[in-house]
């Protein structure tokens, strides 16, 4: 599926569930558990935690060698590397193509190099794996407002907003779309 033809639809339809990533009970559960209290959170703080505590459970992909792959290609984007990490990550999802945060970190790494096509589906790759991974409906979204689709950016935002109350980013983006996209009520 090319950038264009992208369609957020599934992911934006799921609810709350858990991710798709293995079949583990216990890791689903506490993800489960961390989604709900991030959503219902009633502060600011409380929906920090929970998000900190989220991604750490998405950062587990249960081997030492996935983990180090990963955190190389983190190391790498934070320090201005993108082909270090496109490397480093595409090593990644080759090896463990159903861990969700592999691709999604991906999918990063080609939105800095600005290869908007590759970062889309990897996007949609994290997405598959996980629909309720708010980070990747957040590229969605940034995706397709900056190709001028604004319905789907909208719909992609309002979903990560669903998932995540508190993030200002995505709340503003919104605000700025609304207008264009559902127009003026008289």
């Amino acid at each position: 599926m090319g950038v264009q033809d992208a369609e957020p639809d599934a992911a934006l339809a799921a609810g709350p569930q858990g991710s798709q990533q293995g079949s583990k009970t216990e890791p689903q559960s506490r993800e489960a558990d961390l989604l709900a209290e991030l959503a219902a959170a009633p502060s600011p703080e409380i929906a920090d935690r929970a998000e900190r505590d989220l991604r750490a459970e998405w950062s587990k992909s249960g081997s030492a060698a996935m983990d180090l792959l990963l955190k190389r290609g983190r190391d790498a984007l934070e320090v201005g590397e993108i082909d270090t990490a496109i490397g480093h990550l595409t090593a990644l999802t080759d090896h463990a193509p159903g861990f969700a945060e592999g691709w999604s970190t991906l999918a990063l790494a080609y939105y800095a190099a600005d290869r908007l096509g590759p970062a889309m589906d990897a996007l949609e790759h994290t997405l598959a794996l996980n629909p309720n991974h708010f980070g990747a409906l957040q590229g969605v979204g940034a995706i397709h407002e900056e190709l001028g689709d604004l319905d789907l950016a909208y719909r992609a935002y309002s979903r990560v907003v669903e998932l995540r109350p508190y993030d200002e980013t995505v709340t503003e983006a919104i605000d700025r779309l609304e207008t264009q996209v559902k127009g003026v009520s008289l």
